[in-house]
């Protein structure tokens, strides 16, 4: 009696100890790093609402329940300061850190190539909420992921716009040659603007750091024949081209890549020659659907102000990405999430639905066209490359 009654205790505490030890796994965090570029220069205008969306997707999740029967989202944010040295430092730190499941960030494929091979080579994988970049897989491995569409899709968007839409079929071309994304931007605008009939009658080039774009103005001035500027350029830039263009008395048609999806494409030149500017960004401000108009209202609910750009959608979408896969692998280890993730099938975001074709990590996805005039950013329409 007094043995069955030792035995009975034994598997009673034993039993405890099990179910202490599912409960603590189950309450045990799942961890996510998000790097961005939060001070310093022009990519905090993408970067901040980036982080913002990413925060309040895992609050909702949270909020609803969280994963794997109960485990919380942590995201740890980190500052890389418009700086490659600092994404570099700030990935060293975040792959040093026990139990990542993976990693979120950046709008630019410059700090993406920074940060991201550090994370390929722990197994770790890295999903960019805006770098476009459609090499970015290649360049970086299967751990790399991006939710935007790529370079490749905006560009030809925006040739097909300017030619069969705007009728510019003389075209200038200036370009950030100090970007990965901006020279990409090129590459591709170029190639199928002259594939539709056009003539690119301008090409030249500047640096993220200039202020002074008079010489090109100058030369911009003296050819003949230009019925619009193609301004691949960051946010840096962006705002200061368009305000030196209209100061000269150029009023050609400006376009531009996501780049110019930022704020200070109208508070740098001011509202007045803010004006026949056009440029691509991502689908989310021109889509009428459940996920898009929910975001749109608890975006402002947490913020105290609607979403300043496309970028505050792809945080959302980036961070709902990485959960909907730790959900599918049932598991947060790194090796099962990036498994999933390559996996995507009709995950239903904001900016759209998003599939990764097999053998590919870049999702194909409509682009939004954007018109500026009078300071007044208004959707015009979604457009789908052709080719």
């Amino acid at each position: 009696m007094q043995t069955w009654i030792k035995g009975l205790a034994s598997a009673a505490v034993g039993a405890l100890i099990a179910a202490s030890a599912g409960s603590a796994q189950a309450a045990d965090p799942i961890d996510i790093v998000a790097l961005y570029n939060l001070s310093g220069g022009g990519q905090a205008s993408l970067d901040v609402p980036s982080l913002n969306g990413v925060k309040l997707k895992a609050k909702m999740i949270n909020e609803a329940g969280g994963l794997l029967g109960g485990r919380m989202l942590n995201v740890t944010a980190f500052d890389t300061k418009d700086d490659t040295r600092e994404a570099a430092t700030a990935a060293k730190r975040a792959v040093a850190m026990k139990g990542v499941s993976a990693a979120i960030g950046f709008s630019d494929t410059t700090y993406v190539l920074a940060a991201a091979p550090l994370f390929q080579t722990a197994g770790i994988p890295f999903v960019t909420s805006g770098a476009t970049s459609p090499d970015l897989p290649v360049m970086v491995g299967d751990e790399m992921f991006l939710v935007p569409f790529g370079d490749d899709v905006q560009a030809e968007a925006m040739a097909e716009y300017a030619y069969n839409k705007l009728g510019i079929h003389k075209i200038a071309i200036w370009t950030d040659r100090g970007m990965d994304y901006t020279t990409g931007l090129t590459k591709y605008f170029t190639k199928r603007f002259e594939k539709l009939g056009g003539k690119v009658v301008l090409s030249d080039v500047f640096m993220t750091s200039d202020q002074d774009f008079s010489a090109l103005v100058s030369r911009l001035k003296s050819t003949k024949g230009v019925e619009g500027v193609y301004a691949a350029s960051g946010p840096d830039t962006a705002g200061i081209i368009i305000k030196q263009i209209r100061e000269a008395g150029l009023d050609l048609p400006i376009m531009g890549g996501d780049g110019l999806d930022t704020d200070l494409v109208v508070s740098v030149p001011g509202k007045e020659m803010a004006t026949d500017v056009y440029f691509t960004t991502h689908a989310y401000v021109g889509l009428d659907t459940g996920p898009a108009n929910e975001f749109r209202k608890a975006y402002t609910r947490e913020y105290g102000h609607e979403p300043e750009n496309a970028f505050a959608a792809l945080g959302f979408d980036a961070m709902g990405v990485v959960a909907n896969a730790i959900e599918k692998a049932g598991s947060a280890d790194p090796a099962a999430v990036t498994k999933a993730l390559a996996a995507t099938k009709d995950y239903e975001g904001v900016t759209g639905a998003l599939t990764y074709p097999e053998g590919s990590h870049v999702p194909s996805k409509p682009v939004a066209i954007m018109h500026v005039d009078k300071g007044n950013v208004d959707f015009d329409e979604t457009v789908t490359p052709q080719d």
